[in-house]
């Protein structure tokens, strides 16, 4: 499912590759709270991984940590091969299908799982899958890390966050910018608890929750 082409302003480029206008603009900012949180070794498993640009970006900088891209999409599964062979950073692995709301994930354990702008451009069922998967796959401190918009109380941190939400759920009802309250309550479900909430540049959030 490539909804997020629209939805992200995303475009392709030749060959699989497909580019996400989106990335530029916040993997640093990711990466600055990823190098605080990440343990220094282990495997990484990020889930919807889309066109693999933040992938390749993390791998790239993170290079300690083995990265174990995945997505629902097989479009997405191309882009992400396409881009880790053109850059050539060794330590990211084949990208594997992956549909979070499967009761058994292809990945056993993982020591951290990432998920990037995935839960508010998929129903929440996607979102209980993902606290489900995260919460077998991870070990004990095990983290799972969301970033994109949420709100807080019930409430838009922002107008632009409110019409972003709206045009969403037009959409598909089914999408939409989901309460950080509400996430945390799926994931506490699943023994994974809110560390921390930090605000991030444009009204988004990263959310870290341990196992």
């Amino acid at each position: 499912m490539l909804e997020w082409d629209a939805v992200l302003g995303q475009t392709g480029s030749s060959g699989d590759a497909l580019f996400a206008p989106a990335v530029a603009r916040n993997r640093e900012v990711i990466l600055d709270v990823l190098r605080r949180v990440l343990p220094p070794t282990g495997l990484i498993l990020e889930v919807a991984s889309g066109s693999g640009e933040h992938v390749v970006h993390f791998a790239s900088a993170l290079p300690d940590l083995q990265w174990q891209p995945s997505d629902a999409d097989p479009k997405a599964l191309r882009s992400i091969a396409a881009h880790a062979q053109a850059s050539g950073v060794p330590n990211i692995l084949s990208p594997m299908p992956l549909d979070v709301r499967e009761e058994r994930w292809p990945v056993a354990r993982a020591d951290a799982v990432l998920a990037i702008n995935m839960v508010h451009i998929a129903p929440w069922a996607a979102t209980e899958g993902l606290m489900a998967g995260a919460g077998r796959v991870l070990p004990e401190g095990g983290l799972l890390y969301l970033y994109g918009p949420f709100r807080v109380a019930g409430v838009h941190t922002a107008p632009s966050n409110a019409a972003f939400d709206a045009d969403l759920r037009a959409r598909d009802p089914a999408w939409g910018v989901r309460d950080v309250e509400a996430v945390s309550a799926a994931a506490l479900a699943q023994g994974l608890t809110l560390l921390d909430r930090i605000p991030m540049p444009a009204n988004n959030f990263s959310l870290v929750y341990s196992r």
